[in-house]
């Protein structure tokens, strides 16, 4: 069994057993006898145990993401439907893969969280670090090139779109244990290409962040950051 391979037909058959329970071909058995192997092959006791606290978390994992895809539907002018939030958008795709992963994490199952989370990457070009902290209500939009840092925080109802960076200002091995990524407050929107980095910044509640805008420093609720700029547009003759 190549564990890559092994991980990735785990996460899309967990997937598919979180969102098609009556239609799915394959068993929660096979799905648990395929984390228990992958266990096995990184060295981790206490399989059983380990996948009954997991299994227990799907229920409100569901209901995490159902807010999610409310989020997407009521956000985005282009979506038709919820079915077509849970089935097309990678970005909703990339949620629920770290929502899984944040709980692998909590649980302290090493490695497994982070292949997960990059198989993840790989499929939507989202990159969320499974340990980052994402409240109620999230929507990603678009999603390309999106990147979450580890010690990042986001509140309730943020909303964000491709391009995204929210990582560290520096880039040191003896800053692990710290803060290194922003704190989103709940409310905000970060529109494409804005980068928000550091540990110490926060960006207060209901603030809109403008697209290819940089941020080192906090910003207080309710501010609108944008990046001064003149478009000269010339008619030809």
């Amino acid at each position: 069994m190549c564990l890559r391979d092994a991980v990735g037909d785990f996460t899309k058959q967990l997937i598919n057993n979180l969102f098609d329970v009556n239609h799915c071909t394959e068993s929660g058995q096979e799905t648990k006898a395929k984390f228990l192997k992958i266990l096995e092959r990184l060295s981790v006791e206490n399989g059983e145990d380990l996948w009954n606290v997991f299994e227990a978390s799907f229920i409100t994992i569901r209901g995490k993401l159902d807010l999610d895809a409310i989020a997407a539907e009521k956000n985005d002018p282009a979506a038709k439907s919820l079915e077509e939030i849970y089935l097309a958008y990678p970005g909703f795709y990339a949620i629920a893969v770290y929502r899984l992963s944040h709980q692998l994490l909590k649980q302290e199952i090493p490695i497994l969280p982070r292949m997960i989370s990059e198989f993840a990457h790989g499929v939507t070009g989202v990159e969320i670090h499974p340990g980052a902290e994402i409240g109620a209500s999230f929507h990603i939009d678009h999603g390309t090139g999106i990147v979450i840092g580890e010690s990042a925080i986001i509140k309730d109802e943020v909303q964000i779109f491709q391009g995204v960076t929210l990582g560290g200002i520096k880039v040191k091995k003896s800053l692990a244990s710290t803060k290194r990524h922003p704190t989103i407050e709940s409310g905000v929107v970060i529109y494409a290409n804005a980068t928000i980095l550091g540990g110490d910044v926060v960006i207060g509640k209901n603030s809109v962040i403008g697209a290819n805008v940089c941020i080192t420093e906090s910003v207080p609720e309710n501010s609108v950051v944008t990046v001064q700029a003149e478009n000269n547009i010339f008619q030809k003759k």
